[in-house]
């Protein structure tokens, strides 16, 4: 689980988001819904950071976008 959280932690900044072990699993789960793969008891890690990377992390614009839907999908938990 969330291992790509170090690479995102400008995102996470944006957000105004701490990760902590109690929010760990809330954030990669939010993660895992804006990008459309769902979460299973599987680790989906390795194709959440590929669509983040191909789609979300390609410009500034969707950088902002993605950080503006962490923000409130963490507002919701």
């Amino acid at each position: 689980m969330s291992c790509y959280f170090h690479s995102l932690k400008d995102i996470l900044a944006e957000a105004d988001i701490e990760v902590t072990a109690k929010n760990r699993k809330q954030i990669d789960e939010a993660f895992h819904q804006i990008v459309g793969m769902g979460h299973t008891e599987g680790c989906q890690c390795p194709a959440t950071w590929k669509k983040l990377k191909e789609e979300w992390l390609t410009d500034d614009k969707k950088k902002k976008e993605l950080a503006q839907k962490l923000k409130k999908a963490m507002q919701g938990l």
